[in-house]
């Protein structure tokens, strides 16, 4: 009977694990039937009509405003694609619809050139975050978008273009949801996306969640890492590889700042850290603490020990109901 048990137990486990992802390689070439199936299709001339997004695909994960026309700007749904608008958001136009997929972590633009960079897969780790494919790059507004790399990135937090240099990009990435992966942490490119570096990087566990730069110099930045574990019956959302470093060259080499000295929670409880920059001196972060609060202590009851040092003063502060407990407890009389 044990040997039964124990063997269902075995099966139990093998049933309800979980399933390896899907790699790189495999996505790629299912793009490219998808493409092929797209060119042969039959119906491929017939126009769709979006009915509107979901609640799961209604999550706004970033917004990005000309700067020379704050009636122009770009929003991004965490499963809804990118969205356009010339008119202050009276009307918008949705221009990912011929990309390989809808789901965004962040995005970023070159106002001068006009291209667009689309970080894919969100960033949230809610069972409803879907991933992505990777950074897609569009120089014509949508009708067309290229893949440019960090295909098995899965979730990419934030995506930095350099103002004065379109060609560097610096990219955060958390990796993989469900499993382990080492595309993961900060990314950096000199060359447009054809080559990357990855400049810093945790372990298969921990990837970066947030990045912002000092608006004043690009090359001053600041990275969140976040130390996680999701699987589909639970979810760790802090540990010991959770916090801030720093960059002075742009993204290429980082420091710590959240050291056990800096006066910033540091340790397993360090949860998801946000990042906003004020100046150069002032930088703001929210974290998700996740230590837990000491219990209680349990007040001990009074022995007949306590007694025999006590004050008359301690003993008049003692509660009634502590010195009725002590009467029951020990067979003393109530009285009438």
């Amino acid at each position: 009977m044990k040997n039964l048990t124990l063997i269902f137990f075995i099966f139990s486990l093998l049933s309800y694990s979980q399933n390896n992802f899907t790699s790189a390689r495999s996505i790629e070439i299912s793009e490219n039937n998808y493409e092929e199936q797209l060119r042969s299709s039959i119906v491929k001339n017939i126009e769709l009509t979006n009915i509107g997004p979901s609640v799961m695909s209604g999550r706004v994960t970033d917004l990005e405003v000309n700067p020379n026309n704050p009636t122009e700007f770009y929003v991004a749904y965490a499963s809804g694609g990118l969205w356009h608008t010339k008119n202050n958001g009276t009307t918008f136009s949705p221009i990912m619809d011929n990309s390989m997929t809808q789901n965004i972590g962040d995005f970023a633009i070159d106002w001068k050139s006009n291209s667009i960079y689309v970080g894919t897969g969100e960033s949230n780790s809610s069972r409803s975050s879907y991933p992505g494919i990777g950074i897609l790059k569009s120089n014509d507004n949508g009708s067309t978008w290229s893949n440019i790399g960090l295909r098995d990135s899965h979730h990419i937090s934030r995506v930095l273009v350099n103002p004065n240099n379109e060609n560097h990009l610096v990219v955060a990435v958390i990796g993989h949801l469900y499993t382990k992966n080492n595309q993961r942490g900060i990314f950096t490119s000199f060359d447009n996306g054809k080559t990357w570096e990855k400049s810093l990087f945790i372990n298969d566990h921990t990837g970066a969640i947030d990045l912002v730069v000092d608006p004043e110099n690009f090359d001053i930045q600041y990275a969140a890492f976040w130390e996680r574990e999701r699987k589909a019956w639970n979810f760790i959302g802090s540990g010991d590889n959770s916090g801030i470093y720093k960059s002075i060259d742009g993204g290429k080499n980082w420091e710590l700042i959240t050291t056990k000295s800096s006066g910033f929670p540091t340790g397993d409880g360090v949860g998801r850290i946000g990042l906003s920059i004020f100046n150069s001196s002032i930088i703001y972060a929210v974290l998700d603490n996740q230590f837990r609060r000491p219990a209680d202590q349990k007040k001990t009851k009074l022995s007949r020990l306590d007694f025999k040092d006590m004050s008359k003063s301690d003993f008049l502060k003692l509660e009634d109901k502590e010195l009725k407990a002590f009467i029951s407890q020990n067979g003393f009389s109530k009285g009438k």
